[in-house]
């Protein structure tokens, strides 16, 4: 299955050339040592809010062959967590292989092979341009998930840790998330510390009940807390919160904002 873009020059530019120096000018060069990363955690709003977080977060880390994104369903189409196993994404700067081999090494009930939660969603696609401005080889497994319960986060963060323990290559894994959406920015900015401090201190379980206890509408809570599952079974020992912003730093707007965090776990 061939996936085209679904928000080209709506969230990014369309137009190769110009996604290209977009991204350019989005992620800085040599402004800090690179890690070996095994997790990122990228916001996905229109690049002219998010693209500064997201270019800082994904320059900070050495971005190897493979890569797992994981993103929020928007939609509600498809599987609950769903899984695109094969075929290829169809992107600006060039088509992108689903790695099929790592893919299938990704196995719980709980994991279902579906392209339909994919066809529509944008979270994972504005991650991509990123990824292929630093890595000229990418191959992508994405995975979009639904609200589900926490022991359906812990045995998909599980499976995919073991896949990569069994994949024997560096894998790193994305999430993508937003924070706490359309509230006065010093609201957001306090729901989202909460949230932020759980995620700093390597706490899934905690991120999950905080998020859903407060209310706090962080839309990429499940791939969030995957991914943190996933990372701490892989042996993370470290977060570093590369910025938090908010969209009213671009629009002016403070009564109506949208939080946006990049962190690198290692």
């Amino acid at each position: 299955m061939r996936r085209s873009p679904v928000v080209a020059n709506q969230f990014y530019p369309g137009d190769a050339r110009i996604l290209r120096n977009t991204l350019a000018d989005l992620i800085p060069e040599g402004s800090t040592a690179k890690k070996n990363a095994l997790a990122v955690i990228s916001p996905h709003a229109g690049y002219i809010y998010s693209g500064g977080i997201a270019g800082e977060t994904f320059a900070a880390v050495n971005v190897p062959e493979d890569v797992i994104i994981l993103g929020p369903n928007h939609h509600g189409h498809g599987a609950s967590i769903a899984m695109m196993a094969e075929g290829e994404w169809e992107m600006p700067l060039g088509t992108v292989p689903i790695n099929s081999e790592l893919a299938q090494l990704i196995s719980d009930p709980v994991i279902e092979k579906d392209e339909l939660a994919h066809r529509f969603e944008h979270s994972l696609e504005v991650q991509v341009p990123f990824l292929q401005m630093l890595q000229k080889n990418l191959s992508i497994v994405p995975l979009v998930i639904s609200h589900i319960p926490y022991s359906h986060c812990l045995a998909t963060g599980r499976a995919i840790a073991d896949a990569i323990k069994k994949y024997h290559k560096p894998v790193l894994l994305v999430a993508s998330t937003d924070m706490t959406h359309y509230e006065p920015r010093v609201s957001a900015g306090k729901k989202d510390h909460l949230a932020l401090e759980h995620v700093k201190k390597l706490d899934p379980e905690g991120l999950y009940n905080t998020v859903l206890g407060q209310r706090i509408s962080m839309c990429g809570i499940m791939p969030t807390t995957i991914v943190l599952i996933a990372a701490l079974k892989l042996g993370a020992k470290h977060v570093q919160l590369i910025r938090y912003t908010d969209s009213g730093e671009t629009s002016g707007d403070t009564d109506h904002v949208v939080g946006y965090a990049g962190l690198v776990v290692d």
